[in-house]
């Protein structure tokens, strides 16, 4: 700070010098006056901006929805362990008129029940206003479906001639560009914070096909599954989460860009679920060894390692060693950016990639297609009032025909799907995965949700168990003894 006020009192002193020339006095005049016409545009200009963001919210505000939920947690209460309800809000943005709303998936996950509050219609222009608003229609929503990779989940409410937002770009969005989220932090409904974009693509892991929008916009828990908006009201983002060492908004909060979102709400809506899509190849950054060992015509950008044989990619023309200049006409630096770039696609349609093959230049058009035994995608097929196995720390799926065809050949045509798992779940040693599937308990066979459920019902705390599983085309037991106790009221 010392030298902020050195430098300050010597532009002070500077001023005061000038002061001591003969004409000052006539050149003070007109800076005074000039400053006194441009503080009255300034005063204009916050005016009209300030004019411009209460439209703005007043034209959203109605779309904005607070999303209740209810949910039955283990609690302790003598004699023994209960279930005990528990309440959460977050937020959520209505994106058609006919009541489909979009939201984070973590607000809705283990809800029984899932309610939404609809803004009322306010008061006509010629109508008294109140500066509180009434309270808005509590109505009930069904989960459509869920996306736990980007964190999305899709509710309905039956209601028609509903306000809704339309989904912006979020790939033209600019570091700086201005910003409104709405929504329902600690539970206040109707919330408006103001701030720009901090980075628009923002990977949390390395690894991480799915990026997000940066923003210092206060965002707060219950925040969760509002719109983050451009100064045109479009939404550009889901607000899902923040960073924060207090525990409180410390300016760094995180949205899922609105072309994800839109990938994802129109397959939800259409199917239920979310399929992701590939092209069958392997990207790798390019280094200067490698440039140079493989004759690369540049010393950066991407390789494709492989090229997966009668996949898509090798179908269109794309070989091992092309070198990737563009992925739909946006250049490409590195395998991150290749992988982020793929992952908005839905299956279906098709990218466009330009590679230098020696000295020529060529062009493909690859479609992209549904990555194969993918068990994340079974994840989104569940929900835990129906699915979850507690004595496991499981959500299982009846095996049928339809999910036997996500997994590929499997040795037997009944079971149980592990379509999610605890880090704990059965064996400590060798816990359960997504994608196993259970076919005997102590040696009996299950052949569904309901039927693994009460062969663990008959195991005593304590007693061994023996699960026979398959896991990726090969059986194995897994043996553990049973460490939970069914709680009264709950399997």
């Amino acid at each position: 700070m010392a030298p902020f006020r050195r430098r300050t009192a010597a532009l002070l002193l500077l001023a005061t010098a000038a002061g001591s020339w003969p004409f000052a006095s006539a050149r003070a005049q007109a800076p005074a006056a000039r400053t006194s016409a441009e503080a009255t545009r300034g005063t204009t200009d916050l005016v009209r901006f300030s004019g411009t963001i209460e439209s703005l919210v007043a034209r959203v505000r109605p779309a904005v929805v607070q999303v209740v939920t209810t949910a039955y947690v283990p609690g302790e209460t003598a004699p023994g362990p209960v279930l005990a309800r528990q309440h959460g809000t977050g937020s959520g943005v209505l994106l058609s008129a006919d009541g489909y709303i979009v939201t984070n998936a973590h607000v809705v996950e283990g809800a029984r029940r899932v309610q939404v509050v609809l803004a009322l219609p306010g008061p006509g222009p010629a109508e008294p206003k109140s500066i509180l608003k009434p309270a808005g229609r509590v109505v009930g929503a069904q989960v459509i479906g869920v996306d736990r990779e980007s964190d999305l989940a899709v509710l309905k409410v039956a209601e028609q001639g509903l306000p809704f937002l339309g989904l912006g770009d979020s790939d033209a969005l600019r570091q700086g560009q201005l910003v409104v989220a709405v929504g329902s932090p600690l539970g206040l409904e109707g919330s408006v914070t103001l701030g720009v974009v901090s980075a628009v693509a923002r990977q949390i892991k390395p690894e991480d096909r799915m990026v997000y929008i940066q923003t210092d916009a206060t965002i707060n828990p219950g925040n969760s599954g509002g719109p983050l908006l451009d100064a045109e009201g479009r939404v550009v983002g889901i607000n899902s989460f923040i960073l924060t060492q207090s525990g409180g908004s410390e300016g760094i909060g995180f949205a899922a860009p609105s072309n994800i979102v839109r990938n994802v709400f129109d397959q939800v809506r259409r199917t239920g679920r979310v399929r992701r899509g590939e092209i069958g190849v392997v990207p790798q950054t390019v280094s200067p060894a490698l440039a140079a060992g493989l004759g690369l015509g540049q010393p950066w950008g991407v390789v494709l390692g492989d090229v997966r044989p009668d996949g898509p990619a090798a179908q269109a023309g794309l070989k091992i060693a092309d070198l990737v200049l563009t992925l739909d006409g946006k250049p490409v630096e590195n395998a991150r950016q290749f992988e982020v770039d793929l992952y908005p696609h839905a299956v279906g349609n098709a990218v466009t990639i330009e590679v230098l093959r020696g000295t020529g230049r060529l062009t493909f058009r690859v479609p992209v297609v549904e990555r194969p035994r993918d068990p994340a995608r079974l994840a989104d097929l569940v929900t835990p009032e129906r699915n979850v196995v507690s004595r496991l720390g499981i959500l299982g799926l009846d095996l049928d025909d339809t999910i036997a065809a996500m997994l590929g050949p499997l040795r037997a045509r009944a079971g149980v799907v592990v379509a999610a798992a605890a880090a704990d779940s059965g064996s400590l040693v060798d816990p359960l995965r997504a994608g196993d599937v259970i076919y005997t308990v102590n040696q009996q066979s299950v052949t569904g949700v309901e039927g693994l459920r009460a062969a663990l019902a008959r195991i005593g705390l304590g007693e061994p168990v023996v699960l026979h599983v398959e896991r990726e085309g090969e059986l194995r037991f897994i043996a553990f003894e049973m460490s939970e106790g069914p709680a009264p009221g709950a399997r």
